[in-house]
């Protein structure tokens, strides 16, 4: 089992924390973000953190681990090799999460869904949705963070690798936005100016 000063240890030498104003996935604003897709950059750092999650599900008799794209979609690979069961992600096709490339949930399907971030559980909620319409079953929703500091409730079992209460406002609520020193950013993306 990691412990926390480790996965502290392997999230600062990734540089996964970054400090600004950023604009995030759920249209939220924060001061801080995490960059988890620089963890997959390194193996020795998935490997370390998705084999502690994978340890955290190896007893709910796991068939499928399924992963949000993009963000997902190597951990849901890196946490199924650890369970030795399939992975797949879901993708957006017209603004509506699905599964395509011929994976398929059927009736009965264990399936543990990953995010590497859950701030909201948007996306880890519209992949629930898939599953259930299709007959699955929603063994349990795993992550790397949980920003929600334990406050987040899928329904089904939830367990991270490490959990911290990052904040996160409305944009008509942000404080970086009422002191206009801090440009706003979306990650990943060309700078955006606020209005």
């Amino acid at each position: 089992m990691l412990t926390q000063e480790r996965i502290l240890e392997i999230l600062k030498e990734a540089g996964v924390l970054l400090e600004g104003h950023f604009l995030l996935t759920s249209g939220k604003h924060s001061n801080k973000y995490l960059q988890c897709a620089k963890i997959f950059r390194h193996t020795k750092y998935s490997e370390e953190l998705c084999g502690a999650l994978a340890e955290q599900f190896k007893d709910d008799n796991i068939d499928v681990v399924i992963g949000p794209a993009m963000g997902a979609v190597q951990m849901a690979y890196e946490v199924s090799r650890h369970l030795n069961v399939e992975n797949y992600f879901a993708e957006r096709e017209d603004g509506k999460m699905v599964l395509r490339r011929g994976f398929v949930v059927t009736p009965g399907m264990r399936c543990l869904l990953v995010e590497d971030v859950v701030t909201t559980g948007g996306s880890v909620r519209e992949v629930m949705d898939i599953v259930r319409e299709a007959g699955g079953i929603v063994a349990g929703v795993g992550s790397i963070v949980d920003r929600t500091g334990g406050e987040i409730d899928f329904g089904v079992p939830y367990k991270s690798v490490i959990s911290m209460k990052v904040e996160a406002w409305e944009p008509d609520n942000c404080p970086l936005c009422k002191e206009g020193k801090i440009e706003l950013v979306k990650p990943g993306s060309r700078k955006l100016k606020v209005k």
